[in-house]
């Protein structure tokens, strides 16, 4: 059994977290609520859940606030949420588990089993929820998060050379020679790495323009790097990738 404490300010989201566990989730024991993040931080230390639904907005603190009170976090998070831009690419940055509200039952009870498969191999989202607190000290998140077949690799987004899509799965080239194949599809990466000088210059390819050596006209344009990669330019992007250029070697 997974002990569990529910902290969200809505009563309301909490009834229905409750009925969702109490009909779905037949592996979770709820141990306590709460509905400040100061009551969660209360309850977290007397309890010593294993998991803890949090709430990303309340009043008198955030989750992001309640976590940074754990140094050592003992427990798994999966953070519910209203949509809110900045915190929901965080999350995402950092693979951390996360329900938007109004909660789906189907997507509540994946996150639930994506849990419960973790704690199975001793697992837990340790390592994640410290990104995911590091993302959200900067203005953008820089710590990236991909699966691994052994677990989870933390890239810093200025290693990243390119990402090149084969088929539903990734390939990341990074600095030094490093490569990752990661079972995500491309258009994933364009999102959350778009404000950061990534730019997909095909189907097929996202470039770091921070690392694009030089621009070749023939062969119907392609991109040089600087780990020597020849990457292919689409016509209707060459003009956006120009200007883009452009504006970065101001």
């Amino acid at each position: 059994m997974l002990r569990t404490i529910i902290v969200d300010d809505e009563s309301d989201a909490v009834k229905f977290i409750e009925s969702i566990i109490a009909e779905y989730c037949p592996n979770i024991e709820i141990v306590g609520t709460a509905n400040s993040a100061r009551e969660g931080v209360k309850l977290i230390n007397e309890k010593e859940p294993d998991l803890v639904f949090l709430d990303v907005e309340m009043p008198h603190g955030s989750g992001f606030d309640l976590l940074s009170n754990f140094p050592q976090k003992n427990f798994d998070v999966i953070f519910i949420t209203a949509f809110n831009h900045y915190a929901i690419k965080a999350i995402k940055f950092s693979a951390v588990d996360y329900i938007l509200k109004p909660i789906n039952i189907n997507e509540f009870v994946e996150a639930v089993k994506k849990v419960e498969a973790a704690r199975q191999k001793n697992k837990t989202s340790n390592f994640s929820l410290d990104a995911l607190l590091e993302n959200l000290r900067s203005s953008l998140p820089s710590k990236l998060a991909i699966p691994t077949s052994d677990g989870m690799e933390y890239l810093n987004t200025n290693e990243i050379i390119r990402v090149e899509a084969d088929r539903s799965y990734s390939w990341f080239f990074l600095t030094e020679n490093r490569k990752y194949l990661v079972s995500r599809n491309l258009k994933e990466y364009q999102e959350l790495l778009s404000d950061r000088n990534f730019f997909r210059t095909h189907n097929s390819h996202l470039i770091n323009l921070e690392f694009v050596k030089k621009y070749i006209r023939q062969e119907g344009g392609y991109v040089l790097m600087t780990n020597g990669s020849n990457v292919p330019i689409s016509r209707s992007k060459k003009e956006l990738f120009l200007k883009q250029m452009a504006r970065l070697s101001r």
